[in-house]
């Protein structure tokens, strides 16, 4: 079967993006990388992504929010 969205193809190889805020994105590895963002983790099925996210991602807050917060702002 093809998949018209990357994200939805079940046997597709995902990157995991992370920005300057380091806030984290599954992103298909066919597709360019968007403006800003560097790949954290390479490629692998979405099921592999989806089991370091859960143990890589500690707070859903992104990190500039939590520095402020830290600081009293």
């Amino acid at each position: 079967m093809e998949f018209s969205n990357p994200f939805d193809n079940p046997q597709g190889l995902f990157l995991i993006l992370c920005n300057p805020r380091q806030q984290y994105c599954l992103w298909p590895q066919q597709c360019a990388l968007p403006v800003g963002w560097h790949v954290a983790c390479d490629a692998q099925p979405q099921a592999d992504c989806d089991a370091w996210l859960k143990a890589q991602w500690q707070s859903l807050h992104p990190h500039h929010q939590v520095s402020c917060e830290g600081e009293g702002v």
